[in-house]
């Protein structure tokens, strides 16, 4: 058996007008060529693949085969794919990046993330994305090494002269623990309640905080790098810990949780920045992400 040969594009192209057309004629006319020439087009393709893809003798109007059928959506999977392929070019040379690295901060709550990519993927349906997730210093971390173009960094652990930012909003932080905790089951707590109890704190991925704290009140810590391992731990009752209001507000309903009336550990701001190398702005693409998520930070009261 013959192996098909390699259509070109233009005879995909032609083979698509006619059926989206409806006849040969109907092609020619959205091409702007001769009935004939794509007649020609149509069998020269016929002959590539070795197989009939209309029937031309049941009716005056080209009807698929069976076979045209199945060609028919490779064809246009094909198409499709070169129309990316065109467009993401044209933004490239447009001065568009092709891919846009990212790098949040874990307090940045899910819903505004979420809802920023969402209108990202329609602004720039060319532009790939590469997401990192981390916690503290780790999001400057990775913009200082150019692993991440941009980042939403929460509060800079340390002056960067390399770093350039935007305010991008701030999270409400709450001292919480489960409703069968010492702490929780104690209602109002003098000063100091809390430094006998396991105080479960976010560590950094990075060295960029090595040997700080921040709002460690205990003298017994439990380190995760993980924010929803240290969600699910609190949920379990094995320490007390600060928390992003907003991704433990329906544990607050439900009572899974309780909110700490700690007079040394009161509710603070967690604040945001949007953040880049000087000697690396970000293109048109990323600067838009850096003044949506500075848009709907500035909102935030807390």
């Amino acid at each position: 058996m013959s192996e098909p040969g390699v259509p070109t594009f233009d005879q995909l192209q032609i083979f698509l007008a006619v059926v989206e057309n409806g006849s040969f004629a109907g092609a020619g006319r959205k091409l702007n060529r001769a009935t004939s020439v794509i007649s020609y087009g149509v069998s020269n393709l016929e002959a590539q693949l070795g197989v009939e893809l209309f029937d031309r003798e049941a009716t005056r109007r080209p009807r698929l085969t069976e076979a045209g059928q199945a060609v028919l959506a490779e064809a246009r999977t094909v198409a499709h794919g070169m129309d990316g392929l065109r467009a993401k070019v044209k933004g490239m040379l447009e001065g568009l990046e092709a891919e846009v690295r990212l790098a949040v901060d874990v307090m940045l709550p899910a819903a505004r993330l979420g809802d920023v990519l969402r209108a990202f993927s329609q602004q720039y349906p060319t532009v790939a994305l590469r997401l990192s997730v981390e916690a503290l210093g780790a999001v400057m971390g990775l913009v200082l090494d150019r692993s991440a173009v941009l980042g939403v960094s929460g509060p800079l652990v340390a002056e960067k002269d390399e770093i350039e930012r935007v305010a991008a909003g701030s999270i409400e932080m709450i001292p919480v623990a489960a409703p069968d905790h010492p702490l929780a089951r104690a209602g109002n707590l003098p000063p100091g309640a809390g430094r006998d109890h396991i105080q479960l704190v976010l560590s950094d991925r990075s060295t960029l905080s090595e040997g700080r704290d921040f709002a460690v009140l205990s003298r017994r810590t439990w380190r995760l790098a993980d924010l929803s391992a240290k969600h699910a731990l609190l949920r379990e009752g094995i320490g007390w810990g600060n928390m992003p209001l907003a991704m433990v507000e329906a544990d607050l309903d439900s009572g899974a949780l309780v909110r700490l009336a700690m007079p040394d550990c009161p509710v603070s701001a967690y604040c945001l920045s949007a953040i880049y190398r000087r000697d690396a702005p970000p293109g048109p693409a990323a600067s838009w992400l850096l003044r949506q998520f500075a848009a709907r930070g500035a909102g935030d009261r807390i």
